[in-house]
């Protein structure tokens, strides 16, 4: 989840601000309301009454989020590695990988559920700032075309493999 994806949320539906927020203080930057509120200046009563749906943010509200969300996550994500995959690969990967010379890359999540949405992720996560993508072998060749980073692509042999053998039993 990035910022635009707070905004889209807020656009898209009623609640969508509330769900891309809270998923983005849990699953990207893993703290509390209360810590954020700390570090935004964002009042605590005002946050928890967004998130209770008990009122809507205001603008200002929403831009005072925006831009402490912006100062977090580039400071938590300045160099990371996209993963594009669907939700159900992207839920166990690891969130960081340490590299040769001891240098930790953080691995930050795209899920998608199409090739339409694999592509436009590709896209935001190299203006996101992304070191490379890695992403399924059917959308690479599209996305290698469009974006200046490395693209890596998965070979799910082991997987696969996996999934064969699971339906042995039912053969």
């Amino acid at each position: 989840m990035t910022v635009s994806d707070l905004i889209s949320g807020m656009l898209r539906e009623d609640g969508g601000f509330q769900k891309a927020f809270r998923s983005i203080l849990d699953d990207e930057l893993g703290m509390s309301l209360n810590e954020f509120c700390q570090l935004s200046g964002i009042s605590q009563s005002t946050m928890y009454k967004i998130l209770e749906d008990k009122r809507e943010p205001n603008l200002r509200t929403v831009r005072q989020v925006i831009k402490a969300l912006k100062i977090l996550m580039e400071a938590d994500d300045s160099h990371f590695i996209a993963v594009i995959a669907s939700t159900t690969v992207v839920e166990n990967l690891p969130r960081t990988i340490e590299m040769e010379g001891g240098v930790v890359i953080n691995v930050r999540e795209y899920p998608v559920s199409t090739v339409e949405d694999a592509i436009i992720a590709a896209v935001r996560a190299e203006r996101d700032g992304a070191l490379g993508v890695v992403c399924a072998p059917i959308v690479a060749p599209t996305i290698e075309k469009i974006l200046a980073i490395p693209v890596s692509r998965v070979i799910p042999t082991s997987s696969v493999m996996l999934a064969i053998d699971h339906l042995r039993d039912f053969i």
